[in-house]
């Protein structure tokens, strides 16, 4: 089997919930060997917010762990205590990377911060995530990812109907976004390390990666500049049409088809009425200003047929309509499961569980969740033996000490 791509990293990752274990889950599942530290007893958060089978507690058993923990071995440490910072210093003294996402000031009382560590291993490059980077007024409130999601405005820009009030986001947008701009610029800053020499501090602020990705920093630098910015729509956009969701037989579909070939191909599909031949529905502004009586016609016929085949029949004749999947749907896609972004990982205790793959393809260096996440201090004697070659008797006075 060929190496995976980031075979020999080595990455430890002090981090909870969300953000720092996705990004460390990106190293993971490409090849790094990521040890994740946490706390005894409790461990990660996300061991206790599921979901969980037939709701039902448990840390081993949650959802939201087990997706963002795969390819990782798992050691509990209590780094609020002395022997645990040093024991923490001396995994760092031969690591490459540090992923942590805990308030900057929870990382001073620890004596964690860059400066520390890096004194330790000037070659080491540290990530740290949090909702409004390590700088600034609010870098030590406590923040989750809707705090940093509704700071950069997205809430007023995506969410909710034009004049009624903002919609919440779910999903955790803000840490996924932040855990990928992390990821990508841990490596550049890995790689900067043969280029300049010398570790560095990456600050990630999730607030300003959202700021730029979904509200767009056109929007926030076109305000500042003549006072102009998008707003919501709501449902569809007002300016181009056919552009909206419309109910379908088995659903909801996104009728799409604004171009001139996309119109035509998307009234050959539908039998060419003879209200779509008119002249003047050739211009996707007209047609927006005819969108009231138009609208319903074309959910006559989107009722009456699928939204797999209307996607299928659209794409066909280069219209880019396309099915609104639900979340079951989106498990059980076969385009998705015959690229392998579906896969089967048996964890001890909750047996085969399905998961999603990795959303980037390296051919010749395959990556990709293969293991579960680790039981709660799983690899306690492995990494504290083994790694750091405590003795038993050591590994042993830790865990009574409660250190471990």
């Amino acid at each position: 089997m060929a190496e995976r791509a980031l075979e020999g990293l080595r990455v430890v990752e002090l981090s909870q919930l969300v953000s720092g274990p996705y990004c460390g889950k990106l190293f993971a599942d490409f090849g790094a060997d990521v040890i994740k530290v946490e706390p005894p007893q409790t461990g990660d958060r996300a061991r206790h917010w599921g979901p969980f089978p037939n709701d039902e507690p448990h840390p081993e058993k949650s959802g939201l762990f087990f997706f963002l923990n795969t390819n990782k071995r798992g050691v509990t440490l209590d780094i609020a205590t002395d022997q645990g910072r040093e024991t923490l210093l001396e995994l760092l003294r031969d690591a490459d990377l540090l992923i942590e996402n805990n308030r900057a000031q929870t990382m001073r009382d620890w004596r964690l911060t860059y400066d520390d560590v890096s004194a330790y291993n000037p070659d080491l490059v540290m990530i740290s995530i949090t909702p409004f980077g390590q700088t600034g007024p609010y870098s030590d409130w406590n923040g989750y990812d809707l705090n940093a999601y509704h700071l950069s405005a997205t809430g007023h820009r995506y969410c909710g109907r034009p004049g009624e009030a903002p919609l919440e986001h779910g999903a955790f947008s803000a840490d996924f976004y932040g855990a990928n701009a992390a990821a990508a610029w841990g490596m550049a800053a890995l790689y900067g390390r043969g280029v300049v020499g010398g570790g560095q501090h990456l600050d990630v602020s999730c607030a300003e990666v959202i700021a730029a990705v979904f509200v767009g920093a056109q929007n926030i630098g076109g305000y500042a500049a003549n006072n102009v910015f998008e707003r919501r729509t709501g449902v569809g956009m007002p300016l181009g049409a056919p552009a909206t969701i419309l109910p379908c037989k088995d659903g909801h579909v996104w009728m799409l088809a604004l171009e001139p070939g996309q119109w035509n191909g998307l009234a050959g599909v539908m039998g060419n009425p003879d209200w779509m031949q008119l002249e003047m529905f050739q211009d996707m502004f007209v047609r927006a200003q005819n969108a009231d009586a138009m609208y319903p016609l074309i959910q006559q016929w989107t009722m009456e047929h699928t939204k797999a085949d209307i996607m299928e029949w659209c794409q066909a004749a280069g219209c880019p309509s396309t099915a609104i999947y639900t979340v079951a749907e989106a498990a059980e896609q076969p385009h998705l499961r015959e690229r392998g972004y579906i896969v089967d990982i048996e964890h001890p205790l909750l047996g085969k569980m399905r998961n999603i793959g990795a959303p980037f393809r390296l051919p010749a260096c395959p990556g990709g969740p293969a293991s579960p996440p680790p039981l709660l201090g799983q690899h306690n004697d492995e990494v504290y033996g083994g790694l750091l070659g405590k003795s038993d008797g050591e590994v042993a006075g830790l865990r009574a000490a409660g250190v471990i």
